[in-house]
């Protein structure tokens, strides 16, 4: 079993509980003009050309030893990725941590995500998923049941406005997300702030008192604007769209807090 791996990250604190090695998948069906990892979103590897590395060397065709080109992935195996994750086993178990499964969107990678879970499982290693949840239900669902921790999306609470900055509708979405929480896996649902698309409580609140309702929440994360998808679209020679968007103020951050705190039953965190 074989799947296109972009990254694989080692000692990760914000990929679930614990420390966590995150496994980066190539593809995504939705097209968000914000991504911070956009060289995953085609389905197959991606050229990605950093002008400030290139020495002019002109030997571009045996390979860029500066790494000024690269590669978005490379196909590895389940095995190969096992090899890497074994390596911070002892971590997994002092923090409480595992595996995690991003990408791109990993669940479009069914079968490879079952076999990976069913080898960390094997080898007494959690494993969790960052999922945006726009999948039909029927392709999901074998896979969230794998799982031991879920992290998902809900971007927009419309649906005009979801499918205009995303690609993608989101009544799906919002489907999934409520069936997730019927197989009592511990979940936390994010919401990235895109300043001037998601960062509204209007935007917000309803996403919170949709979730505030279900039994495995653990808690409501906003995502503050990651600006590091700039330089990887620079690197693919694409339109940076969000080039003038920067991270929300903490005095903003904290506005949307206080105003969240008025449902019930939710813990909600900036990250």
């Amino acid at each position: 079993m074989k799947a296109l791996v972009t990254n694989i990250q080692r000692f990760s604190l914000t990929d679930g509980p614990g420390i966590r090695t995150t496994v980066f998948l190539q593809g995504c069906n939705m097209r968000c003009e914000w991504c911070h990892n956009p060289e995953t979103i085609p389905m197959k590897p991606v050229e990605l050309f950093y002008r400030e590395k290139c020495i002019a060397c002109g030997r571009c065709d045996d390979g860029c030893t500066a790494e000024a080109r690269v590669m978005s992935s490379k196909e590895m195996s389940v095995e190969d990725v096992m090899r890497e994750i074994r390596q911070d086993k002892r971590y997994y178990e002092e923090s409480g941590g595992g595996v995690a499964l991003s990408g791109g969107e990993p669940t479009l990678h069914a079968d490879f995500a079952i076999a990976l879970a069913d080898a960390c499982h094997k080898e007494g290693i959690k494993i969790a998923i960052e999922t945006n949840m726009s999948l039909p239900w029927a392709h999901i669902e074998p896979v969230l049941r794998k799982m031991d921790f879920i992290m998902c999306d809900i971007k927009l609470n419309a649906t005009v406005e979801h499918m205009k900055f995303t690609g993608v509708d989101n009544q799906t979405v919002f489907n999934s997300v409520g069936r997730t929480s019927k197989l009592g896996i511990p979940m936390i649902v994010r919401t990235p702030l895109v300043p001037g698309v998601t960062d509204s409580i209007e935007n917000l609140k309803p996403i919170a008192e949709y979730i505030a309702k279900m039994d495995n929440i653990v808690r409501y994360e906003l995502l503050n604007f990651n600006p590091l998808g700039g330089s990887k679209r620079e690197a693919l020679q694409k339109e940076d769209l969000s080039v003038e968007a920067k991270p929300l103020a903490k005095e903003k951050t904290d506005a949307l807090l206080a105003a969240l705190l008025e449902v019930k039953g939710l813990e909600v965190k900036v990250i």
